[in-house]
């Protein structure tokens, strides 16, 4: 079953991959509007060199991947690979595919951002990755949280991060690219926030179980975070423990993994947190 539930996850990542290259290919990219992140900078980079631009996305984001490969483990490596290999090859594929729209040039642009935001929602509901943006950001919020214990979210880092995407399209393409590209990212976020429950912020998850010991150690040797416990009790299963730890979204995955795997039985939820104050 779990598999099953794997290979069905990895191919909702190619799918949503395909989509999302779909998208920047033959909708924004003929609209001279430009992808966020790291595929902003690798469009960039294509505009200005004239390299192809699936080969620029594929070496942009191979220094984020290693890097998401030594934080986030093999699974998420995986499906990031996966998608990033989908979204290259769906740019190579459809780069002199272009859809033309009997529509004005902004709604073209606000219909592109929209199918990138359902691409990119698939990707990351099934734990996927397409753009490295996410990964450093995740890395810093961890970076941040070893060196003084604070929990922030990843929700100003990409912001940081897409303005001076936008700021170098501005100075180096053209200040229309990067209008459009802005509101590409706007619209994109929108749908990813309505179907991935604001990804970038905090996530508390609780845990109620009645064997906390291991899961506890578990947490602290695969994430290096610590948990509050508290004294709970149920109608039916008695006495019990409920435990409570605060990750990030890409962590998300290996957290409900290494608590199955240390009792099956326990009770997980998953709820957003806009900020902890300390």
């Amino acid at each position: 079953m779990k598999k099953f539930n794997f290979i069905m996850s990895c191919l909702a990542i190619i799918f949503g991959s395909v989509i999302a290259g779909f998208s920047v290919a033959c909708i924004l990219l003929p609209n001279d509007a430009i992808d966020y992140g790291t595929a902003g900078i690798a469009i960039i980079i294509s505009k200005l060199t004239g390299f192809n631009l699936s080969l620029c996305v594929a070496c942009t984001m191979l220094p984020f991947l290693i890097a998401g490969f030594l934080m986030l483990g093999l699974k998420f490596e995986i499906k990031a690979i996966l998608g990033v290999l989908g979204y290259t090859l769906s740019l190579a594929a459809f780069e002199n595919f272009n859809v033309e729209l009997n529509t004005e040039h902004f709604l073209a642009v606000a219909f592109g951002g929209a199918l990138l935001g359902i691409g990119l929602s698939i990707i990351l509901k099934f734990g996927g990755c397409i753009d490295g943006s996410e990964i450093f950001a995740n890395i810093l919020v961890n970076k941040v949280e070893e060196k003084s214990g604070r929990n922030v979210s990843m929700t100003g880092i990409l912001i940081a991060f897409n303005a001076l995407v936008y700021i170098s399209a501005f100075f180096v393409i053209n200040k229309d690219s990067a209008m459009l590209g802005l509101l590409v990212y706007i619209v994109a976020n929108v749908i990813i926030d309505h179907f991935t429950d604001r990804f970038e912020a905090i996530k508390k998850v609780t845990i109620i179980t009645q064997n906390p010991e291991p899961i506890v150690a578990s947490i602290k040797h695969e994430f290096n975070k610590t948990c509050t416990l508290i004294d709970s009790y149920g109608a039916i299963a008695g006495e019990n423990k409920t435990l409570i730890c605060y990750i990030t979204y890409f962590e998300l995955q290996k957290m409900r993994e290494v608590i199955k795997k240390m009792d099956t039985k326990a009770f997980i939820t998953v709820s957003t947190v806009d900020e902890i104050i300390k």
